[in-house]
């Protein structure tokens, strides 16, 4: 907005100059969500807290402990960071951006399926929330959207996977592009809504990955960067920095009160929107495999999970003491912040790996 608005009046005022460039409104986006974060947050957790008089319903097949020390902790503060990331990014992106539209309406929805989720949660007392069946099959509507708008726009840029390390190397995916887009935006979502189990686990990664998207989609949308690390050019990418800009002050504004003992937990409204806005901004920069590596924590509850489910379906043994992952940890003895702080650290180790394929090729 402040862009579509003060940018064509630098003829006349050379400091409105500025509004032209991506980086100057990223640091925007960046500090206007972290700002918005501080001063609505308090009020946000009261407000929550009033409204959910048990707080958030916690699994009793889980570590204990969780039943006494987050019993009466409010969710859905993920509410929070949609409100901080959709103003921010009003304010500092060019609205005219396409890609700005798809990411915006795209996290927004699958917030809203979050919401539903969470609704059912804590009116009906109970931890298994909204249909499943009903919310993947939401989830991949909106998946496929994005996938047949990015194909149709573009058809001569999207519809193919780029692989690391190579730069002439893009599988044709063909009809495959569409499930490919359930695979990569939904399993995200998923995979994010699966991390957070402990105060302050997934938004950490979830940071680190916007913040690598920040760098990614910059070059991404930058043709002479593009031509020079040898990834694809997409015009109009680069405006996506702003987005993720806006998502890592907001997640930032969050994690202060998500911190271990946290306030308030984002709920699936947060988790699925998060991990759906990760998911789509790979896909309209084609680093979707990037993406599997920078959010490797992610991917490493998932397989956690499916691996203990085929296990037991299949041999009826399990294969860690609990899944998520995070909990197999805490039932060996490990104290909360020693887990968080070191999948933190193996996070910043992949998103160092992640970024390192923008250059070897």
């Amino acid at each position: 907005m402040l862009y579509n608005l003060l940018y064509p009046l630098s003829g006349h005022w050379t400091v409105l100059n500025l509004f032209k460039y991506i980086t100057f409104r990223t640091i925007g986006a960046i500090l206007t969500a972290l700002i918005l974060s501080f001063i609505v947050g308090p009020w946000m957790i009261r407000a929550l807290g009033r409204l959910q008089t048990n707080g958030q319903p916690i699994r009793t097949d889980g570590p204990q402990r969780h039943l006494l020390e987050k019993g009466g902790t409010p969710t859905m503060g993920g509410a929070l960071m949609l409100l901080a990331i959709t103003i921010s990014t009003l304010l500092w992106a060019n609205l005219a951006n396409p890609f700005i539209h798809m990411v915006l309406l795209t996290t927004l929805g699958f917030g809203a399926i979050g919401f539903w989720d969470d609704y059912n949660k804590v009116t009906k007392r109970n931890t298994k929330g909204a249909p499943a069946s009903v919310r993947f099959l939401l989830q991949s509507m909106l998946a496929i959207g994005v996938a047949l708008y990015l194909k149709l726009s573009s058809p001569g840029v999207f519809g193919a996977l780029s692989v690391p390390f190579f730069k002439e190397l893009n599988l044709d995916l063909a009809w495959f592009f569409l499930p490919f887009a359930i695979l990569v935006i939904v399993g995200s979502s998923n995979a994010v809504n699966l991390t957070d189990g402990l105060d302050g686990l997934a938004i950490g990664p979830t940071i680190l990955t916007a913040a690598s998207f920040m760098f990614i989609t910059y070059l991404t949308g930058h043709a002479k960067f593009a031509n020079y690390l040898g990834i694809s050019y997409i015009p109009g990418a680069g405006e996506l920095t702003i987005f993720c800009g806006a998502l890592v002050g907001a997640a930032l504004g969050f994690l202060w009160f998500n911190t271990y003992p946290a306030q308030v937990f984002m709920g699936d409204v947060g988790s699925l929107s998060l991990g759906a806005a990760l998911g789509t901004i790979a896909m309209a920069t084609r680093h979707e495999i990037v993406l599997a590596v920078i959010g490797g924590i992610f991917v490493l509850e998932t397989f956690s999970v499916i691996i203990q489910v085929l296990s037991f379906k299949l041999v009826g043994k399990r294969v860690f003491r609990m899944a998520p992952i995070h909990h197999h940890f805490e039932l060996k003895g490990w104290a909360e912040p020693k887990i968080i702080v070191r999948f933190w650290i193996v996070s910043i180790i992949l998103a160092l790996i992640g970024l390192s394929t923008l250059k070897i090729r």
